[in-house]
């Protein structure tokens, strides 16, 4: 047996099966360029092991993580297996049979890839048998079987299985996004101290930390701490909670220098509850303000196109960008991204935000983002609000800390919107990407306003795919925790009453070295003195008495 040690780069890693002699495809008309190597299905990724290395491209970064050829099974869209001679074609769902012994092998990714394997000089059995492991680990039955579980759980338990498993965990970790020895704080949210911090950094005098859903014990799917007026009392609270869809109240997002707020909530479930809640609610933000300014409500869901819109747009994105050949004009092309209606999308979620940050700044009103369940448009107009109107959150430090607080403890759905489990595909939805694709847009039209680069944006979307994060692997908060202290007591960990506190994505030391993280940097970020040119006119990015320091709008007006 070959010694495949150096494919089994992450901790709880193991050998599922292997098939050597393959070859796979590079060049899309020829076998010219093919490599040969060993094709290896672990309970973490596909891998593909060659003595033959491609070319880096230039600004590549590697992953420490994944190898040159690697494949993350939850980035894996569909298993299609081909027999030339008997001219059969056959999508593998998890624990089918295959009657036919495969020539062929195609891996459709989430993240656009197609990669095709050849079986031409490999066992006929053998390749039967990865590509049915391929097709079995990438659709997990249960959030438990998970590749991330085994990661964290190893850590617990001691190393499992024959193989030398070459784990990153000897790499100094940051503990609530500290490193060991010294350096920025980056908040998770996850305590009332660091909620406290962001009220006292963005000014919210009238705003207080609550903790009535400690223990999830009144909502599954909001998080421990949130903020909420100093007007409502905690018992106030917990008698409104029945009335707003899955128990989720307003929570507070930010607040702007002079004084107006931005909330976000649920509808209202019951009707016969709705004025008297909206003016209770209203009058409890308006106290907040200085001026006592009024409160608008924004309905996301009657403005902006829903999940399902989202969803048929990704997936006609993915058809053009990917499935079809590039054998026609670049204006066909074009009209075919038109007609996806994907960039109509993008635009209408920019254009939306800027209207609400001109309510925010300009008309010094607070406003509500109102959204059915409060778990989806939110988390993206939220966000770009925020980022339109606060420098902090377009520097590095302050973007994570904007998506952690705004997607991850706010209870984006992303183990349904990323259909880790293949469970569901009317649930999947790229929130996310789309979001990704805003920034990105921003990021395009005003390049010295943010610390990091499209390079950063890229590799966040691609670690959407790593099932090891806490970040982008559970639907809430209190999920992750179930989840997790379920899996220990399965499998005798010692953790007590505490879960397993799986890594979150922003140590990116885990990913990736120093050298290759310094591409995430924007060497033309000048902070909160940028400046850039909106509608022709060269306006400055600092601080003055009438004007919030970057606001970011014009645009999309």
């Amino acid at each position: 047996m070959v010694h495949v040690t150096s494919c089994l780069s992450s901790s709880g890693e193991i050998v599922v099966n292997e098939v050597s002699f393959v070859r796979k495809c590079i060049g899309a008309d020829s076998s010219h360029g093919d490599l040969w190597g060993k094709l290896i299905c672990t309970n973490f990724k596909v891998s593909f092991i060659t003595h033959d290395a491609l070319p880096m491209q230039r600004f590549q970064v590697a992953n420490r993580l994944l190898g040159e050829h690697d494949v993350p099974l939850a980035c894996v869209e569909q298993v299609v297996t081909v027999n030339d001679a008997k001219g059969k074609q056959k999508v593998l769902c998890s624990n089918q049979k295959l009657k036919f012994n495969p020539t062929e092998l195609i891996l459709y990714c989430k993240d656009f890839r197609i990669i095709r394997f050849r079986f031409d000089e490999a066992g006929p059995q053998s390749a039967k048998k990865v590509c049915l492991a391929i097709a079995h680990y990438s659709q997990p039955a249960d959030p438990q079987l998970l590749f991330g579980f085994e990661y964290v759980g190893k850590q617990y338990y001691g190393s499992l299985g024959r193989y030398t498993v070459h784990s990153i965990n000897s790499i100094p970790t940051r503990v609530n996004g500290v490193d060991p020895g010294g350096g920025l704080q980056m908040p998770l949210f996850d305590r009332p101290s660091e909620w406290d911090r962001e009220i006292k950094r963005t000014g919210a005098a009238e705003w207080r930390v609550c903790s009535i859903n400690e223990g999830y014990i009144v909502s599954s799917s909001l998080p421990e701490y949130f903020v909420v007026p100093v007007s409502l009392a905690d018992q106030d609270l917990k008698q409104y909670l029945c009335f707003f869809t899955a128990h989720r109240i307003p929570l507070w997002c930010w607040n702007h220098p002079n004084g107006s707020a931005l909330v976000r909530m649920a509808s209202i479930s019951d009707p016969l509850q709705q004025r008297k809640l909206d003016q209770r609610i209203c009058s409890a933000i308006t106290k907040s303000h200085p001026q006592r300014s009024d409160v608008l409500k924004s309905d996301l869901d009657k403005n902006l196109p829903n999940i399902q819109d989202i969803q048929a747009a990704f997936v006609k994105v993915r058809q053009i960008c990917v499935i079809e050949p590039f054998e026609e004009s670049e204006e066909k092309w074009l009209s075919s991204m038109e007609s996806s209606r994907w960039l109509e999308y993008v635009r209408a979620f920019l254009k939306h935000s800027a209207e609400v940050v001109y309510l925010l700044e300009g008309k010094h009103v607070s406003v509500i983002l109102q959204e059915e369940e409060d778990r989806d448009l939110s988390c993206v107009v939220s966000s770009l609000v925020q980022l339109m109107l606060d420098p902090h959150f377009r520097s590095l430090t302050g973007f994570q800390s904007l998506v952690q607080k705004e997607w991850v403890m706010a209870g984006h759905r992303f183990l349904d919107r990323c259909n880790h489990l293949k469970k569901n595909d009317k649930e999947e939805s790229p929130l996310f990407q789309l979001f990704l694709d805003c920034v990105w847009q921003i990021i395009n039209q005003y390049p010295a306003a943010f610390e990091f680069t499209e390079t950063y944006l890229t590799v966040l979307s691609d670690s959407m795919w790593i099932p090891v994060f806490s970040t982008f692997l559970f639907n809430c908060p209190q999920q992750r925790t179930e989840n997790s202290m379920d899996f220990a007591k399965s499998k005798c960990i010692p953790v007590g009453e505490k879960a397993l506190r799986f890594p979150p994505v922003w140590d990116w030391s885990q990913q990736f070295t120093p050298k290759d993280q310094a591409l995430f940097n924007n060497p033309m970020y000048v902070g909160k003195g940028a400046t850039c040119v909106q509608n022709g006119a060269v306006k400055s990015f600092r601080r003055t008495k009438v004007n919030y320091p970057g606001t970011v709008l014009d645009a999309w007006k």
